[in-house]
């Protein structure tokens, strides 16, 4: 395929560098990050942050996507007497508004993206089609996958199970507020146990708060990784992507 060269973000030479462990990946962002410490809404120095890191993870090869949740702005358990599928449909609405502020800090920036959303809203988004979101990629833009899998009783980290095995992707970089995944809640206990590498089976078995089974199972079916990190913490997206021993992998063997 030729690529267009008026893409400002096109790849470059040293795309697909050999000594990166992973050539594309996609992101999991929840929803309450993009919230910082306000618990609520969108905090624009913080999504400044991710799109920072972003534009260098591209600028050294990477093709990235993201996977973004919407749970800063609505969560279906906000209404519990709501109809699940309404109050799922809200959710996935929730996830294109932050789709769209990582999409503004991004072109701010410099990078070129493009927002994909599985429910049609084609003045502000374009519609999921495989193909061309893996067209994009290879065009060196950032995709950003929202409005979940666009049918409702999935979550997010489901949605993203899926896109990354059909982009392609090396790796599920699963950003939350802890640096991995522990056998107990740390905040709760200070003596919790943290896993460096686990298998899914463990993952499953012990109903550890890594992905929803959904998820899980998808990966373990077709062997996607799953790694595990505090991205809060400013640089962790590059030292993932570099390889760099922080968090937890989880995958088929140990």
């Amino acid at each position: 395929m030729s690529q267009a060269v008026s893409d400002k973000s096109a790849p470059q030479e040293g795309d697909n560098a050999p000594h990166l462990p992973y050539r594309r990946v996609l992101l999991k962002l929840s929803g309450e990050v993009f919230a910082g410490t306000a618990g609520f809404g969108i905090d624009p120095h913080i999504v400044v942050q991710f799109a920072q890191e972003l534009k260098e993870i591209r600028a050294l090869g990477v093709q990235v996507a993201v996977v973004v949740g919407g749970g800063n702005i609505w969560r279906g358990r906000m209404a519990p007497k709501m109809e699940r599928a309404n109050a799922d449909y809200m959710g996935m609405i929730a996830t294109i508004i932050n789709a769209l502020a990582l999409q503004d800090a991004l072109e701010k920036l410099g990078a070129t993206t493009r927002v994909l959303t599985a429910i049609e809203m084609k003045e502000v988004a374009e519609p999921f089609i495989r193909r061309r979101a893996q067209r994009h990629l290879e065009k060196g833009r950032i995709v950003i996958f929202a409005g979940g899998t666009g049918s409702p009783y999935f979550t997010t980290d489901t949605c993203a199970a899926l896109r990354g095995l059909e982009i392609g992707a090396e790796v599920i970089l699963k950003g939350t507020k802890v640096d991995g995944v522990y056998d107990r809640d740390p905040v709760k206990f200070p003596d919790a146990k943290k896993f460096n590498k686990l298998p899914y089976i463990d993952v499953l078995q012990q109903g550890l708060q890594v992905m929803d089974a959904t998820a899980i199972s998808l990966c373990m079916d077709n062997r996607l990784p799953i790694a595990v990190f505090d991205i809060t913490h400013p640089g962790n997206i590059k030292r993932m992507i570099l390889g760099e021993d922080i968090g937890t992998i989880v995958k088929e063997e140990v």
